[in-house]
C-alpha cells in the first residue's frame, strides 16, 4: 500500500489547517484533486462505505447504487487515480481499501487546532 509519488496525496499538507494558515500553491495543486474526487455524492458515498471497512469487494459496493458497472467501475477509478482508494484484483473481484495517507492530509488541512 505504499503511496506513489505521483499521487495527490504522496505529500501531506506542509504545515497546519487551513484555519489557521494560508494554503500553499504547492498543497492546493496535491489536494484540489481529492476533494473534486469527493465533489460528487456517488464518489463521497464509496469513498465513506471504503473508509468504514478493512476493504470492501465491488460485488458489495455496486449493490448500494442504481448505476451501471461501467458507471461504478468509473467512479471507483476515479477515487483510485486521485489516491484516494487503492484496489488488488483477486480472481474475478476487486477490492478496495482507503489511503490512511489521503485521509490524514485532507485531515491536517481542515483541522482548526
Amino acid at each position: 500500500m505504499a503511496i506513489l509519488e505521483s499521487s495527490p496525496a504522496a505529500a501531506a499538507v506542509t504545515c497546519c489547517g487551513l484555519a489557521t494558515t494560508p494554503v500553499t500553491s504547492a498543497d492546493a495543486e496535491r489536494l484540489a484533486p481529492l476533494f473534486k474526487a469527493l465533489g460528487d455524492p456517488v464518489r463521497l458515498r464509496m469513498a465513506s462505505m471504503i473508509a468504514a471497512a478493512p476493504e470492501l469487494c465491488v460485488c458489495e459496493i455496486a449493490p448500494e447504487f442504481d448505476l451501471s458497472s461501467a458507471t461504478i467501475s468509473h467512479h471507483l477509478k476515479t477515487l483510485r487515480e486521485a489516491g484516494l482508494v487503492d484496489s488488488e484484483r483477486r480472481g474475478t473481484y476487486v477490492y478496495y481499501w482507503i489511503r490512511p495517507e489521503a485521509l490524514a492530509a485532507l485531515s491536517a488541512l481542515l483541522s482548526v487546532s
